[in-house]
C-alpha cells in the first residue's frame, strides 16, 4: 500500500508542476494542455491519440462530449458557442441536402455529424445534453398526452383528426404550459 500511495503521489507531483513545482500556467486550459503534454512524454514515445481511451461502450452523447472536452484542451475548439451554433446549421444544411435523395449510409453521416455539433454546442453553452434531451422527451410527451386530450374532449380520436388540428391541439398545449 506505501508503494502505491508513493507512485501516485509522485506521479501527481510530475503531473502538476504548476501546483507542486514552480511552472506558471496563465489558466485552466493551459494547465490541462501542460497535463496532456507531460502524460504523453511518460508514454515513452509511444504516442497515444488525445482522445483514446475513451470508452465506446458509453452512451453516444457522453462518448461525444468527453472527445470534444479531450480535444478542447489541445485548443481545438470554438472561442466561443457562435462558433458552433453556426456549425450546427451547417450541418443541417448538409443533412437536408442528403434527405430523402442520398444514399442511407450518407444520409446517417450526415445525421451523425449534426447531432455532434450539437453535442459541441451543448458543451460550449454549459448545458448537459443528456439532460436536455430527457427534459425535451419529457416536454413532448406531456404536449403530446394534452392533445389526446383535447381530442378526447372533442369525442374524437387524434388519428382521425387532420395535421393541421392536430397542429392547433400542440399549440394549445404549449401555450397552456407557458401559462404555468
Amino acid at each position: 500500500m506505501a508503494d502505491l500511495l508513493s507512485a501516485l503521489v509522485e506521479k501527481m507531483t510530475r503531473r502538476h508542476p504548476h501546483v507542486f513545482g514552480d511552472r506558471r500556467v496563465r489558466d485552466a486550459q493551459e494547465a490541462l494542455a501542460q497535463w496532456e503534454s507531460i502524460k504523453q512524454a511518460e508514454g515513452g514515445g509511444d504516442r497515444r491519440s488525445i482522445v483514446h481511451g475513451i470508452p465506446r461502450t458509453l452512451p453516444a452523447l457522453l462518448r461525444a462530449q468527453r472527445v470534444q472536452h479531450r480535444a478542447s484542451r489541445v485548443g481545438f475548439d470554438w472561442s466561443a458557442p457562435a462558433g458552433a451554433l453556426e456549425k450546427v446549421g451547417e450541418e443541417l444544411g448538409e443533412l437536408g441536402a442528403v434527405a430523402g435523395e442520398g444514399p442511407r449510409e450518407r444520409v446517417e453521416a450526415e445525421l451523425g455529424d449534426l447531432l455532434f455539433a450539437v453535442v459541441n454546442a451543448a458543451r460550449l453553452l454549459d448545458v448537459e445534453p443528456e439532460a436536455a434531451l430527457h427534459a425535451a422527451t419529457a416536454r413532448f410527451q406531456e404536449r403530446f398526452q394534452r392533445m389526446e386530450a383535447a381530442a378526447d374532449a372533442a369525442g374524437r380520436e387524434l388519428r382521425s383528426l387532420s395535421i393541421e388540428e392536430m397542429e392547433r391541439l400542440w399549440d394549445e398545449a404549449k401555450a397552456r404550459e407557458r401559462e404555468r
